[in-house]
């Protein structure tokens, strides 16, 4: 069984570590985690119950989250390791802000199933990077998508309280 050992969202500052999908700090969330696979990125998740569309499917929502933080997490590994940083260097990685999302449901998604993203990145401005997902469940393609995934900008910060 294949896993993620390091990831980039491990790395984000905990201001920063909230996303619903990908924050690790966030409860309630997914806790999608994106790390290398070579010179593609992979993020590996198993749906609960509660991410039904119908009994023995898994929910589309689910599959649209998946793509777009692995879109986002992609992006900073790609731009981290251009500055010469690896996970687990002291440096802080960038965090990206979805641009766009787009995702096609190629086949009913299985219940029960390891879903596997697997990414290819490619820079297309010193700020943007897009990135095209494929979402594998056994080893069937259930889904692709493109994320264009933006340096997040300065203006977001935490909520003061």
């Amino acid at each position: 069984m294949e896993e993620v050992v390091k990831a980039i969202q491990d790395e984000y500052p905990d201001d920063f570590a909230w996303c619903y999908g990908c924050g690790r700090l966030n409860q309630d969330g997914y806790h999608f985690r994106t790390g290398w696979l070579g010179e593609k990125t992979i993020t590996l998740y198993t749906p609960k119950a509660e991410h039904t569309a119908i009994p023995g499917f898994v929910y589309g929502g689910l599959l649209a989250s998946l793509i777009d933080c692995h879109g986002t997490g992609s992006a900073s590994l790609a731009l981290y390791r251009k500055n010469g940083y690896e996970i687990g260097d002291s440096a802080e990685p960038p965090r990206f802000v979805t641009g766009s999302l787009h995702v096609d449901f190629k086949k009913p998604t299985p219940q029960g199933e390891v879903l596997k993203a697997i990414g290819t990145v490619e820079e297309i401005h010193p700020k943007k990077w897009r990135v095209k997902t494929e979402v594998y469940a056994s080893d069937i393609i259930v889904a692709t998508g493109e994320v264009v995934a933006v340096v997040m900008p300065s203006t977001f910060k935490r909520k003061e309280d």
